[in-house]
C-alpha cells in the first residue's frame, strides 16, 4: 500500500467514528508512525476515540511538548491563555495547584529563568508525570513536586497561584465528547458536584500563601466567571480580570492581592 493509500484507508476509519479533522490526524499519526503497521495500529486506537495525546504519547503545548498520559488531562490551547496572563508580570515563586501534566508551571518556568516553582497533586502518578516532563523541558532543579490537596500540604509564600482545577459539574459530565468523558480522570474534570468546590477551596486559602502584589490565577468553565470572580472580591482580591479564550468564551480569572 503506497503512502497515499494508507492516508485514505485511515483517514476513512477516522471519519466513521466520527473523529473530527480526519485527514489531518491520519496524516500526523503517519508522521509519528515506525512504519505502515504501527501507523494502522494509532489508526485503530484513534477511531476507538481516544485522545490523539494518548495515541502519539505527547501533546504540544504552549513552547514546549509534554508527554501525556491517561493520568492527567490532555493540555488544551485555551490553557495556554492562562500562561500568557501569568507571564505579563515577572514572577520568583509559582505555585501551581493540581498540577496534572506539569505544562502550566512548566511552560511558565521555561520561560521566567529565575523563577522557581512548586506543583501539587492528589495523584502519585501525575506527580511522576510532571516530573518526568520537567527533566524533558530542562526545569528539574527549579521545579518541585509533592503530594497535597490544594493547601493542605503547601507552606511559604508565593508570587503567584495558578490553577486548572476540575471545574465541570457532575451533570455535565455525560454530555462531554468520548475522548474527555471516556479516557482522561474524572477526578481532574469533576467535583462531582457544581463545578465550584475547587474555587471556593482555592480563593479562600490563596491570600495566606500570597505576597502583597501576588497574584492569583485559575482558569474556568465558560459560565463561570461571575460566581469566581464574586470569590475573589469576597476573598479580598482586587483588580479583578475576566481573560476570553480564542473563542471568545470566558475563560480564565485573575485577582490581586494589594
Amino acid at each position: 500500500m503506497t503512502e497515499a493509500e494508507a492516508l485514505r484507508a485511515g483517514a476513512v476509519t477516522l471519519a466513521q467514528a466520527d473523529v473530527p479533522d480526519p485527514q489531518r490526524e491520519a496524516r500526523i499519526m503517519w508522521r509519528a508512525a515506525s512504519d505502515q503497521a504501527d501507523f494502522f495500529a494509532k489508526i485503530a486506537e484513534r477511531a476507538k476515540r481516544m485522545p490523539l495525546s494518548h495515541v502519539l504519547g505527547y501533546r504540544d503545548f504552549y513552547k514546549q511538548r509534554f508527554i501525556v498520559t491517561a493520568d492527567v488531562l490532555d493540555p488544551r490551547p485555551d490553557t495556554e491563555i492562562l500562561v500568557e496572563v501569568a507571564l505579563e508580570r515577572p514572577a520568583v515563586r509559582v505555585l501551581d495547584l493540581g498540577t496534572g501534566s506539569g505544562c502550566i508551571l512548566l511552560s511558565i518556568l521555561d520561560q521566567l529563568e529565575l523563577a522557581k516553582g512548586v506543583g501539587t497533586d492528589i495523584s502519585a502518578a501525575a506527580l511522576d508525570l510532571a516530573a518526568r516532563n520537567a527533566a524533558q523541558i530542562g526545569v528539574s532543579t527549579r521545579a518541585t513536586f509533592k503530594s497535597s490537596h490544594w493547601f493542605d500540604a503547601v507552606d511559604g509564600q508565593y508570587d503567584l497561584i495558578v490553577s486548572n482545577p476540575p471545574y465541570i459539574a457532575a451533570e455535565e459530565m455525560r454530555g462531554l465528547q468520548p475522548e474527555v468523558r471516556l479516557f482522561e480522570p474524572r477526578i481532574a474534570l469533576t467535583d462531582e458536584a457544581d463545578g465550584l468546590t475547587a474555587y471556593r477551596n482555592i480563593t479562600a486559602s490563596a491570600p495566606d500563601y500570597l505576597t502583597a502584589g501576588g497574584r492569583l490565577i485559575v482558569e474556568i468553565g465558560p459560565t463561570q466567571a461571575l460566581a469566581v470572580s464574586q470569590m475573589m472580591g469576597k476573598a479580598g482580591f482586587t483588580q479583578i480580570r475576566v481573560i476570553p479564550d480564542l473563542d471568545g468564551r470566558d475563560r480564565v480569572v485573575v485577582g490581586h492581592m494589594p
